[in-house]
Order: structure tokens, then sequence, then C-alpha cells
């Protein structure tokens, strides 16, 4: 069941927010979390005492749109929460044993003839997979054979997750040094890769940043201090690494130039950001700035830097964002801000899940009943902010294969977003579900639809073959514009205007 608060707010300024069910259980029973085998299992979200996420700050929201915040304003976790960006942390209970000791580090050739080639495919079209599936390989087998089915052609895997542990025996010291490499999920990363490049599969290196409990346990000084001393730790007794401190973006662009070595092509940056909390959770946090910089200029730091680093390796650097930032005229309170790192990307990968987005956005009064309006309104804002740019990276949208709320989601609701991605102009998207489980019948085989056939996609309360959506769009339209008329002759004959 979902809870969807209405607000006095006009529907243009009111932001993303994630209504969730309580706990790992329900996500599970929505098909959001694995089974128990070597998937792992997702981390819960925060909760209320309901066990539901409740909205926080709103009107700053609104005043993000707006740009009448300042680029202080606090993180909101309103704006996006952390369920979106969850990754699988856990081994699965059927392997609860003694974790053996981690491996030596790999060998890793320093003659770049000698890595994976990867041909970049003209459209990206991919799928997450956590570190468990990618290290499984029973899972991996049937994700290659996915690929080989249908339109997929790429997959973005866990290269160090939200748990803090990097997926391989990595190499850099750093890692080595807070722990980072005691739990290894992915036990050959290379021969991962080279199964990856005889199948012609697209490997994205999947970097979560300063959700860090690895590092910040092992070197709390790196990490967001809270004003009564020690580490901060946010709603869900969570620390954060700290953005501005240069050794804390040195140690993740050495895990993306480690994964050049290795022969990715592309590396994904995640949580490239400050956390997202209640305002009186962030009032006592505390993060040294040089010369009191604003958060954007670490977010750009960083990028800058890991484009310097890479500049040896033929990588694109991309990076997750907030969906609500093609949106929001300030950074909402993360230091993501869309004209400061849409152009020190090659790709930015707004997550515009429609279950996450408030009531009343782009005027739709259940967003998770309008994937296509939802995603195709998101993507267009972004495209339009980056139309006035230089030089801008291109947008690859992070769509939802997964249920939170009504309706569940199934092949006619992940084919509506995968449209209007297409229908904004965008030809490359990436499908998100924690568990690395997907929905094949909304993926186009790559034989093509067979002749007189065409794919359902969902358009408001109906669901019309994708040829006929621009007429139920229409049809829904002139349904809004009756009802509205309706209730405006109700309100008037109410107030007794007219007798």
């Amino acid at each position: 069941m979902t809870r969807r608060c209405k607000s006095n707010i006009p529907f243009g300024k009111r932001y993303t927010l994630v209504v969730i069910a309580a706990g790992v259980l329900a996500l599970g029973l929505n098909g959001c979390v694995p089974a128990e085998d070597d998937s792992g299992e997702a981390d819960s979200p925060a909760e209320s005492s309901e066990g539901l996420v409740q909205p926080t700050d709103s009107m700053a929201l609104a005043a993000a749109e707006a740009g009448e915040a300042n680029e202080e304003t606090p993180a909101l976790t309103a704006a996006e929460i952390a369920a979106t960006e969850i990754a699988s942390t856990e081994a699965p209970e059927a392997d609860e044993q003694p974790r053996p000791p981690p491996p030596p580090p790999i060998v890793i050739d320093p003659d770049p003839a000698h890595r994976p080639q990867f041909q970049r495919p003209e459209s990206v079209r991919g799928i997450y997979l956590n570190a468990w599936a990618s290290g499984s390989s029973v899972r991996s087998r049937k994700a290659i054979e996915l690929a080989h089915r249908t339109e997929i052609n790429a997959f973005v895997i866990d290269v160090k997750d939200v748990s803090g542990f990097v997926s391989y025996a990595t190499t850099v010291p750093f890692a080595r040094e807070v722990g980072a490499h005691a739990e290894v999920r992915i036990r050959d990363i290379q021969g991962l890769l080279r199964r990856l490049e005889a199948a012609e599969v697209y490997p994205i290196a999947r970097i979560v940043m300063v959700r860090d409990p690895i590092l910040t346990e092992a070197r709390p000084d790196l990490a967001i201090q809270d004003t009564a001393g020690g580490a901060w730790k946010d709603g869900r007794g969570e620390s954060w690494a700290n953005l501005f401190a240069p050794e804390v973006r040195a140690y993740y662009v050495a895990l993306a130039v480690e994964a050049g070595q290795l022969g990715f092509p592309e590396v994904q940056f995640d949580y490239v950001r400050f956390p997202d909390a209640p305002r009186a959770e962030l009032s006592r946090s505390v993060h040294p700035s040089p010369n009191g910089s604003p958060r954007t200029s670490a977010v750009s730091a960083f990028l800058d830097e890991a484009r310097e680093a890479l500049a040896d390796y033929d990588m694109d650097i991309t990076a997750d964002v907030f969906g609500v930032t093609t949106m929001a005229r300030n950074d909402v309170g993360i230091g993501q801000r869309w004209e400061d790192f849409i152009e020190r990307v090659d790709v930015a990968l707004p997550m515009v899940y429609p279950s996450h987005y408030w009531t009343g956005s782009f005027g739709i009064e259940d967003p998770n009943a309008h994937p296509y309006t939802i995603v195709r309104e998101a993507i267009e804002s972004g495209l339009r902010r980056s139309a006035v740019l230089e030089a801008p990276g291109r947008i690859r949208p992070w769509l939802q294969d997964f249920n939170m709320g009504e309706p569940s989601y199934s092949a006619a609701e992940v084919r509506a977003q995968i449209q209007a991605a297409y229908d904004a102009g965008v030809t490359g998207w990436l499908l998100w579900n924690p568990s690395s489980r997907y929905t094949e019948a909304a993926l186009e085989p790559v034989s093509g639809y067979p002749d007189g056939w065409e794919p359902i996609m969902r358009v408001g309360g109906t669901l019309v073959p994708v040829s006929q959506r621009f007429e139920a769009l229409a049809r829904e339209e002139e349904q809004k514009l009756e009802e509205e008329r309706l209730r405006t002759l109700a309100e008037a004959d109410s107030s007794g205007v007219g007798n």
C-alpha cells in the first residue's frame, strides 16, 4: 500500500518522494528483493515509525525548482531516497559460513593490448547486475543469454557497492588499508570481462562513492562530522564520507583507474554527492570545505580529477544523478546541479523512476501510474537545459523495473518508459532492479518484433499498443479537462455563483 500526501504547492514545484512499504520483506513481496540464492539481498531504506518513508521539507523542494533556495539548502530525503540506489549487500543465507580469507590482489597485465576490447554500442541499452549476480557463473550466464535474445547490449557491474566492499581482489592500496578488499564477490573479474568480450556485451564499472561504511569506520576523520563530535550519522545510522576530502576523492579515482586497467570501457560513478536527509538531521552535520566552497564545487572537482586521471584510458565517464536534477535550479542540497556536472561527464544518468515522483509532478496526480508521461517530461526537461550549453554530456536515464506502489510494474509499464525515452529524443537507457531480475517481455527481441505485432504500454489507466499512444494521451487529456470543467461548475454551484 502506498501513501501519497497532498500538497498545496503548485504541481510544477513538487518533487520526488519515495513511498515504500516497510522493510526488506515488504520490498521482497513486491519483487524488489531477490530470492534466497546467489543474488544477495537488497538493504532497506530508512523508515518512519509506521514503516513508510515520510515526506520532508516539501517547501524547500519547491523552492529548488523555482531557484528560490540558495546553494546551501539542506539535502532532502524527499528528493530521492537511497532505495533507488541500493545494491545487494548481503551474501545469500545459503552461503552463511565463515568468510574465507581474501584472495591475493589480482595481477593486472600492464600491456593495454592484452586488455579485453569492447566496442561502444551506438545506443547503450543495459541492465544492472549486482555484485553477487555478476560473480555467479549461473546468474551471469543467464544475463548474457538475455542479452543474446533481446535488445540488451550492456551490463552495469558493481565494482564497489553501498556495502563499501570492492567486489574483486583489488590492488588499490587504500582499499586494502581500510579493509574494502575483505569480501570478494566476483572471484574472477578478468574472466567475467573475457566472457562479456566474447558475448559482445558492453560492461560498465559502477563505483558507489561516499555512502561507504567501510571507509568511514576505518577512517572516521574522512567522514562528515557531527557538531557534537565524531562522525555524523543519518537516520539509518550510517556515516558518509566527505567528498571535500582530497583523500576520499583520490580513493574513488584510483578504483576507476583500476577498472580501466582491467579493461572496462566505461566507469559509472554513483553517490557523487552529499547526504540526503531531513533538515533536522543535517543541521548536526559538518563537512569543512576549502574557503567555504559550495557542495557543487566538490562534485565538480571530483569529476575533473577523474577526467584527468583517466586520460590515458579510452573510458567514458558517467555519473548517476537524482531524477529531480533535470528540473531543480539549485543543487537540491546534495551538490548535484545540472549545469555544473553535465559538461563534465560523457553521460549523465538521471534516475527518473515514476514511483519516486511527488503527487502533482508534471500535473500528474499519481505519477507511478503514468510511466510514459513522467519519464518523457523528466528527460525533456534535462535536454532543454543541456541545449543552451556548449558541450553537454548525453542523457541515458535509469528506468524502473521494480514494484513500488500501484500499479505493479510489468511489461507494459517498463515498455512505456523505454518508449518515453525514445519519444523524448534519447536512444539509450538502463533498467534498474536491485535483485537484477528483469522483465524480458518488455524488451524487443534481437530479431525484432514479428510482423503485425507490437508491444503494449501503459498510458495512464489504459494499456494500448505503442502505435496508439498519442491517441490515448489525447483522450486522457480530454478527460482531465472535462473533470476540471465539472469541478469548476460544482464549486460555482456550491458557492452560489450565478444565482
